[in-house]
């Protein structure tokens, strides 16, 4: 495990190659460091105590953990002790390799073939930061001998403080059905509603939000800040995520999830393939998301 610091002007990030994480953002206003993503606790967390953590091949769950595609069937295994699931690829729990580096940026890759998954790809992450702010981009290639759906994204965790704000405009909803698993497509329920900014629900919350406009505005008005993300074109979905004490016993409702994606949770089992990829072997997909710190 290698962890990397790279420092622009007022801001600074740390990322570990445990997972490709980003470890910590933050940014310098006057003799205090304001935290743009939830700060890890130690260099050496996983990706669950992590800032952030990225998707790849896909990210969230599919059905029974398995899908047909092209004719062939495909299963997948748990990767986690807690989910019966196979659970957002390999990407957050694998050891990912320095390509190169500068002062101000790493980039970092990893190969996968067998283990919990039918998918064999490569995976490159590159982190870049300047004065204004963090650049991810993540850059995935089918090595396998088939065609396969393919996705990306990432799983930011954000600090979640009394008067937090999300302005995150999409068109459409899904529900929650058991085992964490999408639901169905429906209105966007009034408390879950940012096309304007709102609160986060003091409740449960892990849905996905079809067709996000691809912009999202998170103001912490105790810190003076809001943080400007957005994403390339390709990540026209997002999921949302607020735990409880129920799922995780720690939970301070101190942080939030607001995820990227490109592609709807149990794509592979949608007759669209929910934005999925296909990808053939030897082709390959990507995309990046910003994150702009302002004060206000």
């Amino acid at each position: 495990m290698t962890v990397v610091d790279l420092e622009a002007g007022q801001l600074s990030v740390r990322v570990s190659t445990k997972g490709g994480l980003v470890l910590d953002f933050w940014r310098e206003v006057g003799d205090r460091k304001v935290p743009l993503l939830r700060p890890s606790s130690s260099d050496n967390v996983d990706a669950l105590g992590s800032a952030c953590y990225p998707l790849v091949p896909f990210g969230n769950r599919v059905k029974d953990n398995r899908f047909s595609f092209d004719g062939n069937d495909y299963r997948f295994s748990a990767n986690t002790e807690w989910d019966k699931h196979y659970l957002h690829g390999e990407g957050w729990q694998a050891d990912w390799s320095i390509v190169q580096q500068t002062q101000a940026s790493i980039e970092m890759g990893f190969t996968q073939s067998g283990g919990h998954t039918p998918y064999v790809y490569q995976a490159s992450q590159r982190f870049v930061l300047d004065e204004t702010g963090l650049t991810l981009t993540l850059v995935v290639e089918n090595r396998g001998e088939r065609a396969m759906p393919f996705g990306l994204g990432w799983h930011p965790y954000f600090p979640l403080t009394p008067g937090t704000t999300l302005l995150a405009p999409a068109r459409a909803f899904w529900t929650e059905a058991e085992g964490w698993l999408p639901g169905e497509r429906t209105a966007i329920p009034e408390d879950l509603d940012f096309g304007s900014p709102a609160p986060l629900p003091h409740r449960w919350v892990n849905n996905g939000f079809e067709d996000w406009s691809g912009e999202a505005f998170i103001t912490w008005p105790e810190l003076a800040t809001t943080l400007h993300l957005k994403a390339d074109a390709i990540f026209k979905h997002a999921f949302v995520f607020v735990s409880d004490t129920t799922f995780d016993t720690s939970f301070r409702r101190d942080y939030f999830c607001f995820e990227p994606m490109s592609h709807l949770a149990n794509g592979q089992n949608m007759l669209d393939l929910g934005d999925l990829k296909i990808l053939a072997p030897g082709q390959s997909m990507f995309g990046s998301i910003y994150l702009r710190p302002s004060s206000i």
